[in-house]
């Protein structure tokens, strides 16, 4: 597999990149207004999502249609926490989530880990549709299927308030701190995954989805291997999820629908399997595909209430998954380390063959 030379960098290296990275979003954050910034938030959070999908498929070779199941364990449980303790910091409601992540998909990886291909991709998907099913189960908790359950955990602190001004300055401030915090916890996400990626348990990851005799003849537990790559993905799911209903303010079982796995997995697809740098464009992607959504509606004269419209984004990510298994499965980040390198090797040969 194709992978960017981002990953060949030493560990300080790649900590002043993505820190680097994340300074300059946080100053884009500036020149944005609110909608665009409230976008970016929601990229971030689907960023950490993708970030586990790509560490569970990529360097594990499992496959996963659950993620929406995961998100919606840490969703849940931030809302659900929310509504009976409201002064939960931040960063607690934020473990929390993780925590709720990881423990369902602990659930999912005792029996998952015995299967491979189809029947590992319909165990993950009859979780997500489970984990749905619990919302009406649970009523009492979650409010049941037609309820909202509110939360109002994300207040914008009165020092970054101060630094807005004007009719929208309350608008304008709520969402930049929202798209702050999400960029702030996506970095964090990153900074732990970019060590454990080349970390002895990462080269185990690997070693384990090439060949999986020669990991067990070297000692490595493919059980339990593949069970930490579960709950690790599943971490940084419920993580996700979490964050993204602390930035909606509420939840309710359309937030993690069925169709946001297929999604994810197209959003993973089109960064590029296995890299950090394909989980940053595929937030990068989300962010701005519903603007691209709605001008196709738009043009199509598509209303986006109708059947056709609101299952938009699905028809759409659905076609690009496809179109990009087919002609260019490196996704995006594969294909530009590929034509710089043949940028590179075209260099190189023009000055050997140049006259002295």
């Amino acid at each position: 597999m194709l992978r960017p030379n981002f990953h060949r960098l030493p560990t300080t290296s790649r900590w002043i990149v993505i820190l680097g990275v994340t300074a300059t979003a946080l100053g884009f954050t500036f020149t944005f207004n609110a909608g665009l910034n409230a976008q970016i938030a929601s990229g971030a959070a689907i960023s950490i999502v993708v970030l586990g999908l790509t560490w569970l498929t990529g360097w594990s070779g499992q496959i996963s249609l659950g993620n929406s199941g995961f998100m919606a364990c840490g969703g849940y449980f931030v809302g659900v926490w929310a509504n009976h303790h409201a002064a939960t910091p931040l960063v607690i409601s934020l473990l929390f989530a993780t925590a709720a992540g990881a423990l369902g998909g602990l659930i999912l990886a005792v029996p998952a880990t015995r299967l491979r291909g189809p029947y590992l991709a319909g165990a993950t998907l009859a979780f997500a549709t489970v984990t749905s099913s619990l919302v009406y189960v649970f009523g009492n908790w979650t409010g049941g299927p037609t309820s909202q359950l509110f939360l109002n955990s994300l207040t914008t602190p009165s020092w970054f308030a101060r630094m807005f001004s004007g009719i929208q300055a309350s608008l304008n401030s709520s969402a930049q701190y929202g798209a702050d915090l999400a960029i702030c916890v996506a970095a964090i996400a990153f900074l732990f995954m970019s060590n454990l990626f080349h970390s002895r348990l990462g080269r185990a990851m690997t070693l384990v989805r090439d060949n999986d005799v020669s990991a067990e003849l070297m000692g490595i537990n493919l059980r339990r291997t593949r069970t930490i790559a579960f709950v690790i993905a599943a971490a940084l799911g419920g993580l996700g999820g979490g964050l993204q209903t602390l930035l909606n303010g509420s939840v309710t079982p359309g937030s993690f629908p069925l169709t946001i796995s297929i999604t994810l997995l197209t959003l993973m697809v089109l960064g590029g399997i296995g890299t950090l740098t394909g989980a940053v464009l595929g937030g990068l992607i989300f962010a701005v595909s519903s603007n691209v959504i709605n001008w196709l509606c738009s043009t199509a004269g598509i209303s986006s209430t109708s059947n056709l419209g609101t299952n938009m984004q699905g028809i759409v990510f659905s076609v690009l998954l496809m179109t990009t298994m087919l002609i260019a499965p490196q996704g995006i980040s594969g294909n530009i380390v590929r034509g710089y390198r043949h940028l590179m090797q075209r260099f190189t040969s023009k000055i050997d063959n140049s006259p002295a």
